[in-house]
């Protein structure tokens, strides 16, 4: 009998310790996955901004960067190192920034004599020359309308959050005002409707344009930023309760 409780307490011992330290490694996953979470929660806004600077940066500076580096080559940067930068670096990185530096000055010049007669009836003489160049015209007046529309304070476009019933009548969605539907969509219907676009998720860019009855449009007190946040985020980032509401 002794035998047998010698065996199994030779059996319990180890079989505790394996145990005991399996928990130990699950303790140690969960506190693991907490500090990646952390670091990513820390990270991730990091490198999707970077991301974002780096692509408009590229954006604006490519169609320059080779007649900018050409011209900065005949000088005597490419002979000089920059920290752990080289030659070809130090031409890319400065191109891009006397580009940037340029394309700065030379909208803020734009606005200005944008303020001039003179410099309006020239804007007007090449709005008239490319009107009359076919598919040209159509995409630089839809784009021109479109730009003028955003930027102009008197319009109320996308500077409203709303709830619709879509996709379907029980569930809403977020969307943005655009403005006021055509005209003739009211006239048919005999209704006053109101067209709102309904940005996708996490990529508000994408949406669908819908056009809805006024009556069945819920005004929300909620900012354009606080529901592109809660957009982009899918749902995770909650825009904070206003104090007395």
């Amino acid at each position: 009998m002794s035998f047998w409780l010698t065996i199994q307490q030779n059996i319990r011992e180890p079989a505790i310790i394996i145990i005991e330290n399996f928990s130990r490694i699950g303790s140690y996953s969960d506190l693991m996955k907490k500090y990646f979470l952390t670091g990513l929660a820390i990270f991730l806004p990091l490198a999707i901004t970077i991301a974002i600077v780096i692509f408009i940066v590229n954006f604006l500076t490519k169609p320059f960067m080779g007649l900018v580096a050409k011209i900065l080559s005949h000088t005597t940067i490419p002979n000089v190192d920059f920290l752990f930068l080289s030659h070809e670096q130090v031409i890319r990185y400065g191109s891009q920034v006397a580009i940037l530096i340029a394309l700065f000055f030379f909208t803020i010049l734009c606005g200005f004599f944008g303020k001039w007669f003179i410099f309006r009836s020239l804007i007007h003489l090449s709005n008239l020359v490319l009107a009359k160049i076919p598919v040209v015209n159509k995409v630089y007046k839809t784009t021109q309308d479109i730009i003028s529309t955003i930027f102009s304070s008197k319009k109320g476009a996308f500077k409203k959050v709303v709830m619709v019933p879509f996709p379907y009548k029980e569930a809403y969605s977020l969307g943005l005002v655009a403005r006021e539907s055509p005209k003739t969509c009211q006239d048919t219907l005999k209704e006053e409707l109101i067209t709102v676009f309904i940005p996708t998720t996490p990529n508000p860019t994408t949406g669908i344009l819908m056009i809805f009855p006024i009556k069945d449009v819920v005004f929300l007190d909620m900012k354009v930023d606080e529901a592109a946040k809660y957009i982009i985020s899918c749902g995770v980032v909650v825009p904070k309760k206003k104090e007395g509401s």
